[in-house]
């Protein structure tokens, strides 16, 4: 192994609390939900985590589906961890998940205690792990009870395969609840990873105030809206971007005349701040307190460092948090 880490690579970041608890995550985390499974280069993968470290990312958010193939960034991070990244595991953050879709038959999926310890235990097997430091629901089980839900990951914290737990894609309403069995269990909840962009605002609604009300943190996916708020889609969908291929998160007609209008005016205003609208797009969500980490995906280093560079200027005066509702409200 040739890789050392860059010694400057704290003074980059911002670290915030999560939370009531003692764990500080950085601004900007790295997801791996693309472009680290069987259908990208190693060499590149290696490339982007060794860099987001030497920019003090410290946090990488993986799932067991994610690939794809299904495990396949899981099984590639492993195996980067092991030949770069190893002697600094106790400076690492490593989130997984599971809840959506992961093998075959009726214990493959969803929230019984049978799936999620289950395929946590493949999990840490694919990255070559003892524990994770999150392991977070993915998503909400309508046909197992929530009872049994907390109190697998209650169980598996309990286990030592997990130091932390969370929650994924829970409305307000249900993440109250689990919260409340998770703190009934001893095992207080310690983050909620809901979707959350200018394009997509319902955590505005309920869900910020209850994490905030119950000391649990937020880290925000998708903040760019699927590359919408970037510089991507300014004069349209360009060939090879992701609204113009198979891709099922972002499709050609999300991208209607009304939202390419407002994301013409949001690179104005970002353009009037020195920002990248994708700067501008990760510093709103990032505003507020409330939210502890942004997380971002890559493809190349430059998203990286895009990202970082943003910290240094995510403050918005009154106009322009004004100015921007203002567009957001405009239709679609």
């Amino acid at each position: 192994m040739d890789y050392q880490p860059d010694p400057q690579r704290y003074t980059r970041m911002a670290y915030r609390r999560c939370g009531h608890s003692g764990l500080r995550l950085p601004a900007i985390s790295l997801g791996l939900w693309h472009n680290f499974g069987d259908t990208s280069q190693l060499s590149n993968c290696r490339h982007l985590l060794r860099h987001a470290f030497d920019q003090g990312i410290t946090h990488f958010d993986l799932a067991n589906n994610y690939g794809p193939p299904p495990g396949s960034a899981e099984r590639n991070f492993g195996r980067i961890l092991a030949e770069d990244l190893a002697p600094w595991r106790d400076e690492l953050i490593i989130s997984t998940k599971a809840g959506y879709t992961m093998w075959d038959g009726p214990y493959g999926d969803w929230g019984s205690r049978k799936y999620l310890v289950a395929s946590l235990d493949q999990s840490l097997a694919r990255m070559g792990l003892d524990y994770v430091d999150v392991f977070y629901h993915h998503r909400p089980d309508p046909n197992t009870p929530l009872e049994e839900t907390m109190g697998a990951l209650d169980h598996i914290v309990r286990q030592g395969k997990a130091l932390y737990v969370g929650l994924s894609n829970y409305p307000a309403a249900l993440a109250r609840e689990a919260i409340g069995l998770l703190q009934s269990l001893g095992t207080p909840c310690l983050i909620h990873q809901p979707r959350y962009s200018m394009f997509e605002r319902w955590v505005e609604a309920q869900l910020l105030d209850t994490l905030a009300e119950t000391g649990v943190g937020c880290i925000a996916f998708s903040p760019l809206a699927g590359g919408q708020l970037t510089d991507r889609y300014l004069q349209g969908i360009p060939a090879d971007s992701r609204a113009a291929s198979a891709s099922r998160f972002l499709t050609p007609d999300q991208l209607t005349p009304g939202k390419l209008e407002k994301v013409r005016q949001l690179n104005q205003l970002a353009v009037q701040r020195d920002q990248t609208m994708a700067q501008m797009a990760l510093a709103w969500v990032l505003r507020d307190d409330k939210v502890t980490s942004v997380l971002i995906g890559a493809s190349k280093t430059s998203q990286i460092d895009d990202a970082v560079a943003m910290l240094s200027h995510r403050q918005f005066s009154p106009q322009e948090r004004q100015a921007i509702d203002v567009i957001l409200a405009m239709p679609d």
